[in-house]
């Protein structure tokens, strides 16, 4: 496994600005274990590993928590995020018993409405550039899905479970990309709600959550 200052000497002449080259460094010491959950990134440390002013350490550092790659603490500072395997599968298990219960709930009683409303967020899901607000979108499409359930507590749960799961969203689509989002999955989830086919929405959805956890399985695996 390559050092954080073996990354940093074979990275430099690749990169247009120095804040793209401290956040791409950064981030595949972090993808790699290079610098393991808990490692403080201390703004004057890396400025001087890195030959640079703290300005561009400062903004890659900001870019990497968009990403949940860094968590910021007050009176710490930057520090990489500790996430493991064991809290994913701990997520996705909860969420693959959840939210099937709640779609098949919802699907008898899911209007017209609801279904513009869940295509409309996967368009905007298409249409974002960035990771930031993918989470959060993630979240409202499957909300909307689950929203006729009559289970008021229920949905509290999981929206508790979905809105935890955006670190390790972010994380994975980080790690291996936009298509661990699964859009052609959402999709047939919504053809499967609007023809009102719960079992076969349930399939979709039980798939998708048992994929996403053995997508975050197998990269921690070979990390």
């Amino acid at each position: 496994m390559a050092t954080l200052v073996q990354l940093i000497g074979a990275r430099k002449p690749r990169y247009r600005t120095a804040t793209e080259y401290v956040e791409s460094t950064l981030k595949e010491a972090i993808l790699t274990g290079a610098l393991p959950g808990g490692t403080p990134l201390r703004q004057e440390d890396l400025a001087a590993e890195f030959g640079l002013s703290r300005m561009p350490i400062r903004e890659a550092l900001r870019q990497l928590e968009a990403q949940a790659l860094v968590d910021f603490y007050p009176h710490r500072g930057a520090v990489v995020t500790e996430i493991s395997a064991a809290e994913g599968a701990d997520n996705y298990a909860i969420r693959g018993a959840l939210e099937p219960a709640a779609l098949r709930l919802s699907v008898p009683h899911l209007t017209p409405a609801d279904m513009k409303q869940a295509r409309e967020i996967l368009e905007d899901m298409d249409a974002e550039d960035g990771q930031s607000r993918l989470g959060e979108l993630n979240r409202r499409f499957h909300m909307t899905l689950y929203s006729r359930a009559g289970r008021p507590r229920l949905l509290t749960l999981i929206d508790q479970q979905l809105a935890a799961a955006d670190r390790f969203l972010r994380f994975q689509l980080v790690a291996m990309g936009r298509h661990h989002l699964s859009q052609e999955e959402h999709r047939g989830m919504i053809d499967a709600c609007s023809a009102h086919d719960a079992d076969e929405a349930c399939a979709i959805l039980t798939q998708h959550i048992e994929t996403a956890a053995r997508n975050l399985q197998e990269f921690f695996a070979v990390r």
